[in-house]
């Protein structure tokens, strides 16, 4: 008991005084709700975070081994988001958004060194959104993602159909998605995938290969159908019209 109690410790804080520190200030700010709430949460959560400059975070936020975690300026964070920063911590840039029930999740028990994420500015990140970071996850400036959105640094070994799957162990390669890169509705990447800057990834698509920068890549698994840098004349008026007209019904 006594050893489960030193193992749950572990991955909640850095030390028990950190803990307890950490769960005083969570329990008396994190659910109170609108303005207040937000503007007690700037000031009070500075004593267990890093916070550069102001940040917006919302009622009911989870935050684990806050000590590990960054906030730049005008970070915002809806409600229900889950932040777990150990081992490497997690850091969020300047102006970036988190939509509710978005899970960054760092935590694992094998202690991996490489176990990180790093999400850069004016990122918009949409509802459900899981980025699992045992490989180390680093996601540039301008990144937008769609609901349900996967990324996940980690992958299960099952080479041996003679033993389970959980004592085979892990890979942990890591996962880089690039400045400016658009993710849709219910895209999933996997571990050791680098999506290039400037890159469309199409709702639904399973990225299992490295994607080259300025591609607009769909399917299962993902693979490049068009380049950004070579988009013809017609396919861009044609883009202009349909816009146009979606615009006109919307008037």
């Amino acid at each position: 008991m006594l050893n489960q109690l030193r193992y749950y410790l572990s991955g909640q804080a850095a030390s028990l005084p950190r803990y307890i520190l950490e769960q005083i200030i969570l329990g008396l700010f994190s659910g109170i709700p609108g303005l207040v709430g937000i503007a007690l949460r700037a000031v009070f959560y500075r004593l267990i975070m890093k916070l550069d400059g102001a940040a917006a975070i919302e009622g009911r936020v989870r935050i684990v081994y806050a000590s590990n975690i960054k906030l730049g300026r005008n970070v915002y964070l809806d409600s229900g988001v889950y932040l777990h920063g150990l081992p490497g911590g997690i850091s969020i840039g300047d102006n970036t958004f988190l939509m509710h029930h978005t899970m960054l999740h760092v935590f694992n028990f094998r202690k991996l060194p490489q176990a990180k994420i790093t999400i850069g500015s004016n990122c918009f990140l949409g509802e459900y959104n899981v980025i699992r970071g045992q490989g180390g996850v680093q996601i540039g400036n301008d990144v937008y993602t769609g609901p349900m959105v996967q990324i996940v640094a980690v992958n299960h070994v099952y080479s041996d159909p003679n033993r389970p799957i959980r004592e085979q162990g892990i890979t942990a390669k890591g996962i880089i998605i690039e400045d400016d890169v658009w993710l849709g509705a219910n895209v999933t990447v996997v571990d050791g995938v680098t999506v290039g800057r400037g890159s469309i990834i199409g709702a639904g698509a399973v990225v299992t290969q490295n994607i080259p920068p300025y591609s607009i890549a769909v399917g299962t698994p993902a693979r490049p159908v068009k380049n950004r840098q070579h988009l013809d004349i017609s396919a861009s008026q044609e883009a202009a019209v349909f816009f146009g007209a979606l615009e006109e019904i919307r008037n």
